[in-house]
């Protein structure tokens, strides 16, 4: 093998904001048009001129080869019809704006579908859920798996004060039964499920701050209320949500449900826990992938207490926080000295397994474009200026 085949399992994708209607049913085109007429983008990378690059075959096609990728896992990244911010931030709309969000979503789906449709070998898209209502949540899991988003769905996290029941919640069993009866991999994105901060001073450093932890929370839900005992055969990825926080997390579950099992939790007044049949750890060893988007040197060096198994690399495309268009020199920085069959591993071969691409298929892009093995192998000399977060250490100076 003489370069590595890069499959980045996160990357985003949408339609532009007008380019959106005709994917939504005809009933909502009156008030999609008063809407869209006073909508103001709320990202900078949404106001560029090269913003085209999510939606645009030419220009993305010409992205993504020069920087070295042959397949990519599609997050949603524009806004949709309806949404106050993007559709990556799916806040969970309250009753009145259900409605409208769920049509906006649905014309993403579309959208999205159509769109991967285009070249299917290099595009696994992830559609969308709101969980307001469990059996339209069902019906669009259904509507995923028919549709070949082989993506699988993007489960928002649910924030504290949204109004429905909570991801750990018996309520949602029937789509976590879809899920598993139809292979459609529950996704979860950093940045999504905190709650509404409002737009005060100190609202930016305490969605950064808090921004992780509420994108966890769907791992200990779904492990800890048994729903990987129920359907051994549902994913669940944690994606742009960090890697060093994993082993200490699973360790702290491990030693609660263990606690649970001796009895030892004291007197709370809680129903009666419920006891798994392995440990929590197990789950994710089984279950549970991680896609390190823009992955730091530290957490590649760690990779043994995760699970090289567990680990696909995403560049975060087209984001400024990501890779491109340094995507391999972010890789030569972060994979050096890593044995060839581990990082073929994270860089492809993980999500090639989980998401259904063919590497084969791909192979020729690869054999043209993708990094060189004996490069990775060296390393990096010189860091390039880029803002991408790859780059850095968990101090956050450059590595």
């Amino acid at each position: 093998m003489d370069r590595y085949t890069v499959i980045s399992a996160d990357c985003h994708a949408g339609a532009d904001l007008y380019d959106y209607r005709p994917y939504l049913e005809s009933r909502y085109h009156g008030e999609f048009d008063a809407w869209a007429a006073s909508y103001v983008h709320p990202f900078r990378d949404l106001r560029r001129e090269d913003a085209n690059r999510n939606w645009d075959e030419a220009v993305r096609t010409e992205a993504l080869d020069a920087d070295g990728i042959a397949g990519e896992v599609v997050f949603p990244n524009t806004v949709p019809p309806f949404f106050p911010i993007s559709g990556l931030i799916t806040i969970v709309p309250s009753a009145a704006e259900f409605e409208l969000r769920l049509a906006g979503l649905r014309a993403h789906n579309r959208w999205l579908a159509e769109w991967c449709a285009n070249q299917p070998a290099r595009r696994a898209g992830i559609g969308q859920l709101f969980m307001n209502d469990v059996d339209e949540a069902v019906a669009d899991v259904h509507w995923i798996a028919d549709h070949g988003l082989r993506g699988g769905a993007l489960l928002p996290p649910i924030p504290p004060g949204a109004g429905i029941d909570q991801l750990h919640s018996p309520v949602y069993e029937p789509v976590w039964a879809a899920c598993a009866e139809r292979g459609v991999i529950l996704n979860v994105h950093g940045g999504s499920g905190t709650p509404d901060l409002g737009m005060h001073a100190a609202s930016l450093p305490l969605f950064v701050l808090e921004a992780g932890f509420y994108s966890h929370r769907p791992l200990w839900s779904l492990v800890m209320a048994g729903v990987f005992d129920r359907h051994p055969d549902l994913r669940l990825v944690l994606a742009e949500s960090g890697v060093d926080w994993i082993p200490e997390s699973l360790g702290a579950m491990d030693y609660i449900h263990s606690k649970m099992a001796k009895g030892n939790v004291g007197a709370l007044p809680f129903a009666n826990p419920l006891l798994l049949a392995r440990a929590p750890s197990e789950y994710f060893a089984t279950n549970c992938w991680v896609t390190a988007s823009f992955m730091r040197r530290d957490d590649c060096l760690e990779r043994s207490r995760i699970g090289v198994e567990r680990i696909m690399w995403g560049s975060d495309f087209p984001h400024e926080e990501g890779t491109f268009p340094h995507s391999a020199e972010a890789i030569r920085h972060t994979f050096a000295g890593v044995p060839v069959a581990e990082a073929a591993a994270m860089l492809g071969g993980n999500a090639a397994d989980l998401y259904g691409f063919d590497l084969a298929g791909l192979a020729s892009n690869a054999a043209c474009r993708g990094p060189r093995v004996g490069d990775v192998t060296a390393g990096l000399d010189v860091i390039p200026d880029s803002e991408s977060l790859a780059f850095e250490s968990r101090s956050g100076s450059v590595a």
